[in-house]
């Protein structure tokens, strides 16, 4: 069986918040390491990526490998009624049908529980290889969200170079065009305002400001996001998933680029 306890119940309720535009149904994929989840949009144009690590649960058992189909709609609707500071625990059979969810806050002596139908998902496992990518930044979630929702404005696409010079982020559409420059800079008292840029060649490619403005719905989880570019293989999008216990647990978007001619 599965049972897994989340001290905040924020954690998982920002998670699907980020991912449920995207992507309607999916498999929560959950073994003795965590629980995981990849899917990919009705365009297959971008894929999520998910992993709430063990040692994010406070206690964490799974007895075997459980493949948990869910609704997000349906699952955004349960966890509705949580508050943030609720803990939340998950638990599911070895064969489930449904999975149940309790939330317990102390503060006022409230039990709630509810039961989710599951649903039977037949869903490819996609190896997303491990790429040396051209270009790392990381740079504020929040000033991430304001220059892709700023130049969607202008545009329905953004070509993002980054060079020596920095990151350059470039649209035109019919009302003109626009772009916004950030150079690497440190901040000792405020870390998560640095830009850091790792280059090992320029990098200039275009993707849909739809998808990129979507992404940004997860900036909740973390303060800081990473971006990584290479020629001609998608862009990742990786937010840390901040509060959950352990550190390595993030949520990933991938984005294919646009081709020239699109």
């Amino acid at each position: 069986m599965l049972e897994a306890r989340l001290e905040q119940a924020s954690i998982l309720k920002k998670v699907v918040d980020s991912i449920k535009d995207l992507v309607q149904d999916c498999n929560f994929d959950c073994n003795d390491s965590g629980i995981a989840l990849q899917a990919m949009d009705n365009s297959h144009v971008a894929l999520v990526s998910m992993l709430l690590k063990a040692d994010a649960f406070s206690p964490f058992r799974c007895d075997r490998n459980i493949a948990l189909g869910i609704n997000l709609t349906s699952l955004t609707k349960v966890l509705r009624a949580a508050q943030n500071e609720d803990l939340l625990t998950l638990k599911a059979e070895d064969a489930p049908d449904v999975l149940n969810l309790v939330f317990e806050n102390s503060a006022n002596d409230r039990l709630s529980e509810y039961d989710l139908k599951l649903m039977d998902i037949d869903q490819e496992h996609l190896g997303i290889p491990d790429t040396e990518y051209a270009a790392t930044i990381s740079m504020p979630a929040s000033e991430f969200k304001r220059i892709t929702t700023d130049l969607m404005a202008m545009s329905e696409s953004v070509t993002i170079e980054a060079s020596k010079e920095g990151i350059k982020f470039s649209a035109q559409g019919d009302i003109g065009n626009g772009s916004v420059t950030l150079r690497q800079h440190a901040n000792v008292d405020k870390p998560e305002e640095a830009i850091d840029i790792e280059l090992s060649e320029p990098v200039s490619l275009t993707f849909s400001l739809k998808y990129l403005v979507n992404f940004c719905k997860a900036s909740s989880l973390s303060s800081t996001v990473k971006i990584c570019l290479s020629n001609e293989v998608p862009l990742l999008v990786e937010y840390t998933i901040a509060g959950a216990a352990g550190g390595g647990s993030y949520l990933r978007f991938y984005l294919a680029p646009k081709i020239a001619d699109e």
